[in-house]
């Protein structure tokens, strides 16, 4: 029988931003790297300069498309930009820091909290929906990349769901 070679998915959260910084829900909010994110970045691409990348893909937010093209950058691969990867939707607490949410809308911070699998802020998405959207596009990637190593940059939420 042939070896079988392994597919290595190499899953990365953005770097910082200004509402990262500020423990704000930035899910559908469309934001810079900071300088800091800038530089985790810089400091990424550095460790997995060695390793061969045989693609990159990304959300289509601005955020995770500056953390792929720096780390794209040493492996000289195209940034392919999948919406499936992007940010979970919080609704109408977009752009709000925790806090407020918390004090502003207590009973909904509440069930959030006790099952954010299922249950979505107001306007917002829940977990299982990341889900349903996310994981077709790592199958994806999985089959079009056997025995390669990817690059798959997204977001916080979204990378703990997978």
């Amino acid at each position: 029988m042939p070896e079988q070679k392994t597919t290595r998915i190499y899953m990365v959260r953005h770097g910082a931003t200004q509402l990262s910084a500020e423990d704000r829900f930035a899910g559908a909010v469309d934001v810079h790297l900071s300088d800091e994110g800038k530089f985790q970045a810089g400091r990424l691409a550095e460790r997995l300069a060695d390793d061969s990348i045989a693609a990159v893909y990304c959300s289509p937010m601005t955020r995770t498309i500056q953390t792929a093209t720096i780390l794209a950058s040493p492996h000289d691969v195209p940034i392919i930009h999948r919406e499936g990867l992007r940010e979970i939707h919080h609704g109408h607490w977009e752009g709000m820091r925790r806090a407020d949410v918390e004090s502003q809308f207590p009973d909904e911070y509440a069930a959030w909290e006790e099952d954010p699998f299922t249950f979505a802020p107001q306007g917002g998405e829940a977990g299982v929906n990341v889900i349903a959207r996310a994981l077709p596009v790592i199958r994806e990637i999985v089959l079009e990349h056997r025995g390669q190593n990817v690059l798959v940059v997204s977001h916080k939420a979204t990378l703990r769901l997978l």
